[in-house]
């Protein structure tokens, strides 16, 4: 690669003066040296967002997906080695990214072996490979006989995707088997838009007990933002796409300070990577501006939010890439193990400085 040129200022700004591409650059160092204009600009701008201040170790990092990804490999290309390296620490998904991320863990030649043991269920190896069949089998078993919110239903699922993986000979396959590996959380904002919440309710037909918590959801998100920031720490979201899981993972912030009546000031960080647009109405959860009317994000923080208005098929990998050359992994924060602790303190907050606590002041 030739040597990047020194930035010069011109007429109030930086002059736009980049080296010539060779094909020698890395992901990273083109993204440095040649998004310097329009949308690739805001890529470049949300790269250093993402690199020199959401990733720092006090930040929690949210992810929000929405559109197909996991069935374009971004589940096994990105997101994966994002939770490996600790830089997301909770997401929250549409279903369907999480159901067809389990059509990865499969197997082209099938086994002589026709039965196959995962724990306490036993498989046809025909089920195995069959993923409706498999959520079935998996949502009898007597530890999901129960109310639990999205995220213990899905850790509890990607234990069994792990153990898939181990009887197929796979590995880093599953984004699912991956947040169980590592302790993230993983919540879906609607459980019953998806094949997974289809399968849910054909089973409640038969008796199955098991029922998704959407209160625990929105308790628990909001205790994940609320430990963060009380603690003295920071709260970015990274959102790919819009929809209802962007305004899901948004909303933390309104639930804490307008439901709960917790004073707190919204997020700090916000990148989005999406190819919507409010002047269509389409972009879900709308600008950062718009959030901070809602109390969503940070008045005082609005220069750390970028919007990169590509496809994220497109956005996702250069910015990951950037992400992996420029920020060394960081300690995972296993959110996942830490719930209830989380949750006791909100409660506490609530009951002491929030609408709990002052109705019960009047009261008395």
């Amino acid at each position: 690669m030739s040597a990047p040129r020194k930035s010069r200022s011109h007429l109030g700004g930086t002059r736009i003066d980049p080296p010539a591409i060779t094909g020698r650059e890395t992901a990273a160092e083109l993204v440095d040296s040649a998004f310097l204009a329009y949308n690739a600009a805001r890529l470049r701008e949300g790269a250093r967002l993402l690199t020199e201040r959401m990733l720092e170790r006090d930040v929690t990092v949210a992810l929000s997906m929405t559109g197909a990804l996991t069935p374009a490999g971004l589940g096994m290309s990105a997101i994966i080695p994002l939770l490996e390296a600790g830089f997301v620490d909770w997401i929250v998904s549409t279903g369907a990214n999480l159901y067809h991320d389990v059509h990865f863990v499969d197997d082209v030649e099938l086994r002589e072996q026709g039965v196959v043991r995962i724990y306490d269920i036993f498989f046809d190896y025909k089920v195995l490979l069959d993923t409706d069949a498999f959520f079935r089998e998996i949502i009898s078993a007597p530890e999901f006989q129960r109310t639990m919110s999205s995220a213990e239903f899905h850790f509890r699922c990607g234990r069994y995707v792990r153990a898939r993986e181990d009887k197929l000979g796979l590995k880093h396959r599953s984004l699912l088997a991956a947040a169980w590996e590592y302790g993230v959380p993983v919540y879906t904002s609607s459980p019953g838009d998806s094949s997974i919440g289809m399968n849910v309710a054909a089973k409640a037909l038969e008796g199955n007990k098991l029922l998704i918590d959407v209160n625990a959801d929105v308790n628990e998100t909001a205790a994940i933002v609320w430990d963060a920031k009380s603690a003295g720490g920071k709260s970015a979201v990274w959102v790919l796409g819009g929809g209802s899981p962007k305004n899901f993972v948004l909303q933390t912030e309104p639930q804490i300070q307008e439901v709960l009546g917790i004073a707190e000031k919204g997020h700090d960080y916000f990148l989005a990577v999406t190819d919507a647009r409010p002047d269509t109405g389409g972009l879900s959860g709308a600008t950062p501006a718009e959030a901070v009317s809602w109390g969503k994000i940070d008045p005082d923080q609005l220069p750390g939010t970028v919007i990169c208005y590509t496809d994220t098929t497109i956005g996702l990998p250069l910015l990951t890439a950037y992400a992996m050359a420029k920020k060394a992994p960081r300690e995972r924060k296993r959110l996942y193990d830490r719930r209830a602790d989380m949750m006791a303190r909100l409660k506490l907050a609530y009951s002491t400085h929030g609408r709990a606590g002052s109705a019960a002041t009047a009261k008395g």
